[in-house]
């Protein structure tokens, strides 16, 4: 039988199962057909609706900003979308999240305080939301912030919203060795997170989340670390966060976030690096060739890797 019969073949999927997302995120990709006006209306007014639809669902929200800043960073529409709608503070977070974006792929921080005065004018409109300081968390992430700078920012996040996915990655990397944290203060952040946070929580991932960065960072070490990097599936808190996450994640129901389906390739590529490719195995079909760029493209082409290792799994 086809490997592929009866599903779709692997392909990127950043909006995840967000089908509404989904297609606004396809649409934006699109080159207009000739006569056609008016799309970037259309485009302003689909994503207007969107971020409307449950607008207190904070994790649906961060998660599809965060699809929208990507999708749209290399454009004006944001920009465009604020000058005509100057009092929307959807409008003005995604303006922000987007040069949030640039400033990572660029390195450019010249903008970064203007980014925190959007992102303090949308909490003053609204001001039960997180997204706005998840924002600032991460651009003082960028700045190198000290760390009481950074932990304020923290606070306000976790004041609105104690499960915060983004905001949880953030200060996962601001405790990292590579910036100016370390090794201890990360397994010290997990492992609070994990005594005050529901197994099922949107920050679910963290743990393993951790240990692939880490396995990524041996990795990056070359030389004979690099042929030691299978050791850190060996050690005690990347074999009980692989443990806890194949004897659970895959219940029906279990994981339900905005993000799941990102954390499941987590899931399937941490338990493939790790040797465990029978439990591997019975990850892939949940994910119905949906691919998300990290962390397979750590090894190659997100979507070549990602259908590589399902095939060896699956034999």
């Amino acid at each position: 039988m086809p490997l592929f019969s009866g599903r779709r073949r692997p392909h990127l999927a950043p909006a995840l199962d967000d089908d509404g997302l989904g297609r606004i995120v396809n649409s934006l990709q699109e080159v207009p057909r000739s006569g056609l006006i008016g799309m970037r209306d259309l485009h302003m007014a689909r994503i207007s609706d969107l971020l409307r639809q449950g607008d207190t669902d904070w994790d649906r929200r961060a998660h599809r900003l965060a699809v929208l800043a990507e999708a749209t960073a290399d454009s004006d529409l944001p920009d465009t979308w604020c000058a005509r709608e100057p009092r929307s503070v959807d409008a003005l977070l995604l303006r922000a999240w987007v040069q949030w974006v640039r400033a990572r792929r660029s390195g450019d921080l010249t903008g970064a305080e203007a980014i925190v005065r959007d992102c303090y004018q949308a909490s003053e409109r609204r001001p039960n939301d997180p997204t706005p300081w998840v924002i600032v968390l991460g651009v003082q992430r960028l700045q190198r912030r000290s760390r009481p700078a950074v932990m304020a920012a923290w606070r306000q996040v976790s004041a609105r919203d104690r499960v915060h996915r983004e905001a949880h990655l953030q200060m996962l990397g601001h405790l990292s060795p590579g910036e100016g944290g370390s090794r201890i203060q990360v397994l010290e952040f997990v492992d609070h997170v994990r005594s005050v946070t529901p197994p099922n929580a949107p920050t679910a991932a963290l743990d393993l989340t951790a240990a692939v960065q880490h396995y990524h960072s041996v990795l990056r070490k070359g030389g004979v670390e690099t042929l030691l990097a299978s050791n850190v599936w060996r050690q005690l808190p990347a074999v009980d966060a692989l443990d806890r996450a194949a004897a659970h994640w895959l219940k029906p129901g279990f994981l339900s976030h905005a993000a799941a389906l990102a954390d499941l390739n987590l899931l399937a590529y941490a338990l493939v690096v790790a040797g465990r490719r029978g439990d591997a195995a019975a990850v892939f079909p949940e994910l119905r060739g949906r691919v998300t760029s990290w962390p397979w493209e750590n090894s190659g082409a997100p979507v070549d890797v990602f259908s590589h290792e399902m095939s060896r799994s699956a034999r």
